[in-house]
């Protein structure tokens, strides 16, 4: 009993020398984890709450839209692109107010929307959209320069055909109608064949003196 007694003695002075050499390093440590830990959860919770707030702008602005109230649209957009610009709801706020600008006549509102979209949007598919829309209005006010450089910028291959599609728009407005219908025909051998695209193209194509190209039937 007294060996024992003594072996627990040794391994009890043993534990306590092990403590006092590492114990500091064993508890900062252990608060590191634990403040990883709480700032993690503590930034999840930030961001649900960013989010939750972000669509209650974002439902409300779609409810403005539908009315066409455009100094009411134009306040919540601004609300969502400076308060949760990196939240999914931004872009498709700011597009949606472009709309509503374009309609009640404010174009240069709506350019601005398009362009934050182009340079801030976090959602590569909403800033080719934009882009798109955006060289159209460039297209309208002659600014064709600056509307195919828009639409020369690297793109996934599911916007070729809207890319192309506009491009043609530009050049045939340029008074380069063999370079639009090049540009149209690329467009419609990218779009889809149930795509209604096609239909525009063909018109766009017949009014600049060419034809849709002839499409083999998929065996």
């Amino acid at each position: 009993m007294a060996a024992l007694d003594l072996e627990e003695q040794e391994q009890l002075a043993e534990l306590k020398a092990w403590w006092n050499r590492y114990g500091n390093l064993v508890l900062t440590a252990f608060i590191l984890i634990m403040l990883v830990f709480a700032g993690f959860n503590a930034w999840r919770y930030y961001q649900r709450s960013q989010a939750a707030a972000a669509f209650a702008i974002y439902d409300e602005l779609q409810n403005v839209t539908a009315a066409r109230d455009k100094a009411k649209s134009a306040e919540l957009a601004g609300q969502l692109l400076e308060r949760f610009p990196r939240t999914s709801f931004a872009p498709l706020a700011a597009l949606m107010n472009a709309k509503v600008q374009l309609d009640a006549g404010d174009n240069k509102a709506a350019k601005a929307q398009l362009q934050w979209v182009v340079d801030s949007g976090k959602d590569d598919d909403l800033r080719n959209v934009a882009r798109v829309r955006l060289a159209g209005m460039l297209l309208d006010e002659k600014m064709y320069d600056d509307a195919l450089k828009l639409m020369d910028a690297a793109h996934p291959a599911s916007f070729d055909a809207l890319f192309l599609d506009r491009k043609g728009d530009i050049l045939f407005a340029q008074g380069k109608n063999a370079d639009a219908r090049a540009a149209w025909q690329d467009a419609f051998l990218k779009a889809d064949e149930k795509n209604n695209l096609r239909q525009v193209l063909t018109l766009k194509l017949e009014l600049a003196g060419g034809s849709a190209p002839v499409v083999k039937a998929r065996s």
